[in-house]
């Protein structure tokens, strides 16, 4: 495994490289990562803050509150979820990132799925599924 992993939004505007190996790998099926990804769940992985660098595009970085503790960020040329963490309490030292935007490999260890009483009825993981491969 790579001892830095870099990242990089949809048109490449904003870069960065975490420092440490993306924790607590969680798929998150709450509305707020539903409407923020424009998917079914949204993949996050959680670092230190001091293990994330900006290396490009640091003014090109929007945030806004989604909750009254929570504070997302995004490309604001390409609307690339990027980050989002916690102002205070637990956790308000790391940062979550959004796994689909790392470019260098990475495999995690241990992975959960959260809020899937939020999961909506289409998004079923069924193995009748039609796949792609």
């Amino acid at each position: 495994m790579p001892e830095n992993y870099l990242g990089s939004c949809l048109c490449a505007r904003v870069g960065y490289r975490l420092l440490s190996p993306p924790r607590a790998v969680t798929h998150c099926h709450c509305g707020q990562c539903r409407k923020s990804h424009g998917s079914a769940f949204a993949s996050y992985g959680a670092v230190p803050r001091k293990d994330l660098c900006i290396v490009s595009g640091q003014s090109d970085i929007k945030s806004y509150a989604s909750s009254a503790s929570v504070h997302r960020q995004f490309c604001q040329h390409c609307g690339s979820s990027l980050f989002w963490s916690r102002q205070a309490g637990d956790w308000a030292d790391w940062i979550c990132i959004a796994l689909g935007t790392l470019d260098s490999p990475f495999s995690a260890l241990k992975q959960k799925h959260a809020h899937l009483e939020s999961q909506p009825l289409w998004s079923s993981f069924a193995g009748g599924c039609m796949r792609n491969e």
